[in-house]
């Protein structure tokens, strides 16, 4: 090669690579704080990192993970700015506490479930006297309460031992507890290494539509505290594109995606993880603005106070209404 062809090559090298820094310069980050797997929160993380959704959008987002306490506290008191392991009801409540806080978007529609191996219980109300082993932190513990109250089970009389969202899998496999209450994806993981174990009926559709009118449950999404969303409105339709993109290639590539979200999983989890991105209808994957969806998480609301969780209606700036593109 010439010593012309040479130094041709190598500016053409350097200038690639003051590109490519200038661009990764030029990237907007956010820290977003999730729950840690197994969680609906820690379901998008790991592709969005992967695939580059967040570059992709001009963005570098660092997800940082916290059992449910954890994050809690530390959403609540700023330490994170945006939230991506985000219940409805904890939204409502840290407005009661005086936490200025918005539901940007939502991603997973609501699906819980409370499993046994116990031969003597065989609905809920069996559960009377005996108790269960669960997240109390969650908003899916506290939707299960509104669902149980529904078929008059009496709640607040059931001795709950509380444990990190990591712990339920591991009481339920060790049948260390006469219940679990749990979603997805560890919903998915216990089965698979527990096949025989079951599910008490929550009567989620019937009670739902009954009482809203809508068979859609907003669950879990991304907020924001009320300071920061005002002042990076412009990188809030660049979050929810990088979710909304990673979303659309879970469903298209299911196997791969599987693999990502359990990466230390055995080949038979990975394969449940594939099926249940497949079926959709326990995990309810919909990346969807909150102001589509404003009717239904005032209903969302409205089960919260109506069970004390919540003592008076959260106001409207708590449903993100700023831009979206």
């Amino acid at each position: 090669m010439s010593r012309l062809k040479s130094i041709g090559l190598a500016a053409l090298v350097s200038g690639f690579i003051a590109t490519t820094g200038a661009s990764a310069q030029n990237l907007e980050k956010v820290s977003i704080v999730v729950f840690g797997p197994p969680s609906l929160g820690a379901f998008l993380p790991p592709v969005i990192k992967s695939q580059k959704f967040d570059e992709k959008h001009g963005l570098s987002i660092e997800f940082v993970e916290r059992p449910p306490d954890a994050y809690t506290t530390q959403f609540n008191s700023g330490e994170f700015q945006v939230g991506g392991s985000a219940a409805l009801l904890t939204v409502g409540l840290a407005e009661e506490r005086g936490v200025k806080v918005t539901y940007l978007f939502n991603l997973f529609d609501f699906w819980g479930a409370v499993v046994t191996s116990r031969p003597e219980v065989k609905e809920l109300k069996d559960l009377e006297g005996k108790g269960l082993v669960a997240a109390r932190g969650t908003t899916n513990f506290v939707m299960f309460d509104w669902f149980a109250r529904q078929q008059g089970l009496d709640v607040p009389k059931l001795s709950v031992v509380n444990t990190a969202t990591p712990g339920l899998v591991g009481y339920a496999l060790a049948d260390r507890a006469v219940a679990v209450q749990l979603w997805e994806p560890a919903y998915t993981i216990l089965t698979t290494k527990k096949p025989d174990i079951r599910a008490l009926d929550l009567k989620i559709a019937d009670s739902w539509k009954k009482f809203a009118g809508s068979p859609n449950i907003p669950y879990l999404g991304v907020a924001a505290h009320v300071d920061w969303a005002s002042k990076n409105g412009h990188l809030i339709p660049k979050m929810f594109a990088a979710y909304k993109d990673a979303a659309a290639w879970v469903t298209a590539n299911p196997d791969a995606a599987s693999k990502l979200i359990s990466p230390k999983g055995t080949p038979e989890d990975q394969k449940a993880i594939s099926d249940l991105i497949k079926a959709n209808d326990r995990l309810g994957m919909n990346v969807v603005w909150a102001s589509q969806v404003r009717k239904e998480i005032n209903s969302v609301y409205q089960a919260g106070k109506s069970i004390g969780f919540l003592k008076a209606d959260p106001s409207a700036a708590t449903i993100y209404a700023g831009p979206t593109k």
